[in-house]
């Protein structure tokens, strides 16, 4: 059963007869004590000489349900067999094991560690558990942060949408201009927080890195997971494994997870033809009813061996010494601090006019908007990439909803709600910008139904966000998500009055005095002025200067997102967890080597 090295001594007879002395007398307390000797000599050397070979002597599957399968993968633990009266526990061989027995024996009786390959050891967890596993991904978050029952139609809210759209229907036939007052209303409202958010944001400014690097030393740097969830995307496999292999971060402590669901046949036959490094593995994620990336995230999760736990998408090309940059972030900032956003910009900013437009709005959201709400301690909804967390902190809050279609911008709310903190670095992944017409208004809809979902769920209970976030907190989520659905909602209320530039009337005009639209026409101008102004400090904080000229086409780049948001509100209704996959691989860097970078100060 076990592979040994030469010994002169005969362990498993040892072993064995250790744990088959009789109970020692309690008056005779040198043989108790000479019997826990002889099985702490039995244990040390045992623990020294035996090494499992699952290919020769298998795992007892009788045992399969003694632990429980998550602990199995936390721990790196699987019941192996018994010897005498203990049990035989294998886990990997740098495993710290005096944690391990004290928790084990407490319910196991005595139990004994045989050294197995972590290769090994994951490859029959996932046999044994892997469907169990991948339902626990499903589940893994608290059902009052989750998103899951959204789409079940209780009698609460069967109510509020039954008096909502009554209202609203009795308003349009019986008082249209009490209606399009109400909705030009709350359009302006929300404009007027919009604009002061972003003079907010844009005095805030953004926090410096050190001017030079700090070097951590090499026995502080951490072990560090990054999980690449990839569905569909064999066009662009073998380009990730090249821009991974490019960085720098000692290869001894990182470990990439490349994520592959079950029956993603093309992307698999890709990835096998492909020599993977002995820091790179893949992990398949078992069929199911649901196939979102926070599952997938989910199920790799507990895969994974680092304490600093980084999410890359498949198309990404992070600077070579991004890793560096997280670690010198982590190592410098207080305990609370529980994730490094980093930012995200485009290799093919110059492709089309969209590509141009995506890469200026990149550039404001994560150099402007992002950065001056961190200074000014509001929550960060996450972006899906580029993002680098404590392990243990994304345990505590329950890892990523699995149901929620923006699982990154759920996850950065619900940190703030356990009292973490997010920092944003200058470190850049570039990655492939959307370009093409109706792919964008797919990605777009779907961030859009993520960001109407998860505003949705952390809203349940406002009176209890409010005490989690405190006030100054509670006010930044309004901003960042009931602004964002509503600006794109009601954007043609708003449109219409640029009607009155041209002559023309409609039933928003009508609703206001001729003095009243002339002054909203005025705040319309100020906003795209200020607009207009962000972005021109976004790219002045990019090596896009090329693009300072299409900063005014954005007026006409934003309303694809009208289209987007409707869409978004029609699959809230009928496919909430619906995930609408971008596909990649169909524009080339605008340069050769334009995905090779590091970080720029």
């Amino acid at each position: 059963m076990f592979e040994r090295t030469a010994s002169r001594f005969k362990t498993p007879f040892v072993l064995t007869q250790a744990l088959r002395q009789p109970p020692a007398a309690p008056a005779t307390c040198t043989a108790a004590i000479e019997g826990t000797r002889l099985l702490n000599n039995a244990r040390a050397l045992a623990n020294r000489h035996r090494r499992l070979n699952p290919d020769t002597h298998p795992p007892d599957p009788a045992l399969a349900g003694l632990i429980a399968p998550d602990l199995c993968l936390e721990y790196r633990i699987l019941p192996w067999g018994t010897v005498g009266e203990a049990t035989l526990i294998a886990t990997v061989p740098d495993r710290d094991r005096t944690q391990l027995r004290d928790i084990l024996e407490a319910s196991l009786g005595p139990v004994l560690f045989a050294d197995v390959s972590e290769d090994d050891l994951l490859r029959i967890i996932t046999h044994r558990h892997g469907e169990v596993l991948a339902e626990r991904a499903e589940k893994l978050v608290a059902d009052e942060y989750s998103c899951r029952d959204i789409n079940k139609l209780t009698f609460r809210r069967g109510v509020a949408a039954s008096l909502f759209f009554g209202i609203s229907l009795a308003l349009i036939f019986y008082f249209p201009n009490v209606f399009f007052a109400g909705i030009t209303a709350v359009a302006v409202i929300n404009l007027i927080a919009t604009l002061v958010f972003k003079m907010a944001v844009f005095a805030a400014g953004y926090k410096k890195p050190p001017d030079a690097p700090v070097d951590v030393p090499l026995s502080e740097k951490p072990v560090v997971s990054l999980i690449v969830p990839l569905f569909r995307e064999a066009a662009i496999a073998h380009e990730l494994v090249l821009r991974l292999s490019r960085l720098t971060y000692p290869k001894s402590l990182l470990d990439v997870v490349l994520v592959l669901e079950e029956k993603d046949t093309k992307t698999r036959q890709m990835i096998e033809a492909v020599s993977l490094p002995r820091w790179m593995r893949v992990v398949r994620v078992p069929d199911g009813s649901l196939k979102t990336k926070p599952r997938a995230l989910n199920y790799a999760l507990g895969h994974t061996r680092g304490d600093i736990i980084g999410i890359l998408d498949a198309e990404d090309a992070p600077a070579t010494d991004q890793i560096e940059r997280v670690v010198e972030a982590f190592h410098l900032a207080p305990p609370e601090v529980a994730c490094v956003q980093g930012i995200l910009d485009f290799y093919n900013a110059q492709s089309n006019w969209i590509a141009r437009c995506f890469t200026i709005e990149y550039a404001t959201w994560f150099r402007v908007v992002l950065a001056g709400a961190a200074r000014l301690g509001l929550p960060i909804p996450l972006g899906g990439t580029t993002v680098f967390l404590k392990r243990a902190a994304l345990n505590h809050v329950g890892g990523w909803d699995a149901h929620n279609v923006t699982e990154d911008a759920d996850l950065g709310i619900r940190l703030a709600r356990f009292g973490y903190r997010t920092y944003l670095i200058p470190t850049v992944t570039r990655e492939e910008a959307n370009n093409r017409f109706i792919p964008w208004i797919r990605q777009r809809s779907r961030w859009l139904k993520g960001y109407i979902v998860t505003y949705r769920v952390h809203m349940r209970r406002p009176f209890q966000l409010l005490r989690d976030l405190g006030a100054r907190k509670f006010i930044g989520v309004q901003v960042f998500f009931l602004t964002t659905i509503l600006q794109f909602t009601l954007a043609p209320a708003l449109w219409s009055f640029w009607l009155v530039c041209f002559g023309y009337s409609t039933p928003f005009l009508e609703a206001f005095p001729p003095d009243w639209t002339k002054g909203l026409v005025a705040l319309f101008l100020f906003s795209e002025l200020v607009s207009l102004l962000t972005g021109f400090l976004a790219v002045a904080r990019t090596q896009h200067e090329k693009l300072m000229p299409w900063v005014p086409m954005m007026f006409f780049y934003f309303p694809m997102g009208v289209f987007a948001v409707y869409k978004a509100w029609s699959e809230i209704v009928f496919k909430p967890f619906y995930w609408d996959k971008t596909e990649h691989g169909h524009s080339e860097p605008d340069l050769p080597g334009g995905d090779i970078h590091a970080t720029i100060r």
